[in-house]
């Protein structure tokens, strides 16, 4: 669990639109496996900083709001 934890940690950082807060439900670890995981973190960080407005508007759907 330690390494999808890592991930997902790693995700968020890509996706926070340099926001401080969490941005991902860490209940999302349950449903995605090493290998998903590794696959959305490679896709965002070679559109970190190129994010349409449809791509963020689709990454919201994984937002934590308390």
């Amino acid at each position: 669990m330690k390494e999808k934890e890592l991930l997902l940690q790693e995700i968020e950082k890509l996706i926070s639109y340099g926001k401080n807060e969490p941005t991902i439900d860490p209940a999302l670890l349950e449903y995605l496996d090493i290998g998903a995981l590794v696959n959305i973190k490679k896709s965002l960080e070679g559109k970190v900083g190129t994010l349409s407005e449809d791509d963020k508007e689709w990454l919201e759907q994984f937002r934590k709001y308390e």
